[in-house]
């Protein structure tokens, strides 16, 4: 039995959601997303919530129902009221920059790299070193900084880098003589 799929999905007044032939259809104020539910599972949906329905004898059924139920909850939550990642560089020189649809990083590499924003997301740069990405689809938010994070990851001696605001770096002694 899963508890995460035995949860209500709370709805607000603000989404609007459609159900046909196991595709869900959420739209609110950031935008609108699809999902398509597993064959094994229902939804029951009234004007205050989502509940998610399966067969409890299947297991393939209980194993989809926690996951189905996770997604359809962050789908709610972004068109809502959407998600954000905050990361920061650390290093010497290392600076960030958004202007339009581009995220200009100077990393200590001999140039600049360009980092084209896909539709969907908006790239803020607060300071030189700090970086925030918003938007209404959970999925693509964190794709999109594990990819800004792949060009120069924190490297354990030092701690330079792209990091993530909330993320510790366990530091590695440097070598001894």
């Amino acid at each position: 039995m899963s508890r995460i799929a035995k949860s209500l999905i709370s709805i607000n007044n603000a989404v609007n959601i459609e159900y046909i032939a196991n595709t869900l259809k959420v739209s609110g104020a950031k935008g609108f997303l699809i999902y398509h539910l597993h064959s094994s599972l229902d939804l029951e949906i009234t004007e205050d919530y989502i509940k998610v329905l399966w067969s409890e004898n299947d297991k393939n059924a209980t194993a989809q129902a926690g996951t189905a139920r996770a997604n359809i909850s962050n789908l709610v939550q972004g068109v809502s009221v959407g998600f954000e990642k905050k990361m920061s560089l650390v290093g010497v020189g290392y600076r960030a920059q958004a202007k339009d649809k581009i995220l200009s990083l100077s990393l200590g590499l001999s140039h600049p790299l360009d980092f084209v924003v896909p539709d969907g997301i908006l790239i803020e740069t607060p300071t030189q070193t700090d970086i925030i990405i918003k938007g209404y689809d959970k999925q693509k938010v964190g794709q999109v900084a594990a990819n800004i994070r792949s060009f120069r990851p924190p490297e354990p001696y030092k701690g330079k880098g792209i990091r993530y605001s909330d993320e510790k770096i366990i530091r590695k002694e440097a070598k001894k003589k």
